[in-house]
């Protein structure tokens, strides 16, 4: 079976400097990423194709197909009726996590223009998310063919429960967090 890198360096560096760090007792109470969740928002006034397109996209970047969102009940104000797709959302964990924060990680955040590191902000339950305005910054997304652009929100939920074991993961794992 084949181990993704990024779990390699996670169960070989990771978790020995998190024991030694932190002088946990065991392997079993170091923090591990146990998820990251890809969401996004549609516009709910879009036609089939535009849907469509969007899970295409979301599809080739988190390698699993995401699930149509709809909407709960009627906001008329919004000009939002029950049933309606209004956002795209996938929960990426395993092998694909792990390939997906290699990705985001090494190629799509280093190719954010001026980019100098993410906030080092937290949730407080010791989870991150960041906000993506352009998914084109993803290598699997050709910008010729693109009609629009996705924003989305990716979150990763780790069972860490402070912020600061939570950023002390994620930084060993990789995450170019900003200066203060």
């Amino acid at each position: 079976m084949h181990i993704p890198e990024l779990k390699k360096h996670y169960q070989e560096t990771v978790v020995p400097a998190l024991i030694k760090n932190r002088s946990y007792s065991n392997r079993h109470q170091v923090p591990v990423l146990s998820k990251i969740v890809i969401n996004t928002g549609l516009d709910a006034s879009l036609d089939k194709s535009a849907i469509d397109e969007s899970v295409k996209e979301i599809t080739k970047i988190s390698g699993q197909k995401p699930i149509i969102t709809k909407a709960r009940k009627s906001i008329s104000n919004f000009k939002l009726r029950e049933g309606m797709p209004i956002g795209i959302k996938v929960t990426l964990r395993g092998v694909n996590m792990y390939e997906l924060l290699r990705r985001f990680i090494s190629i799509a955040l280093p190719g954010i223009r001026d980019f100098r590191g993410i906030s080092s902000k937290l949730d407080g339950s010791g989870n991150y998310t960041i906000g993506i305005t352009d998914h084109t910054i993803f290598p699997e997304i050709t910008i010729d063919s693109r009609k629009r652009i996705i924003g989305m929100d990716i979150s990763f939920v780790t069972s860490a429960t402070t912020d600061d074991e939570g950023k002390e993961l994620l930084q060993l794992i990789g995450m170019p967090f900003r200066k203060a």
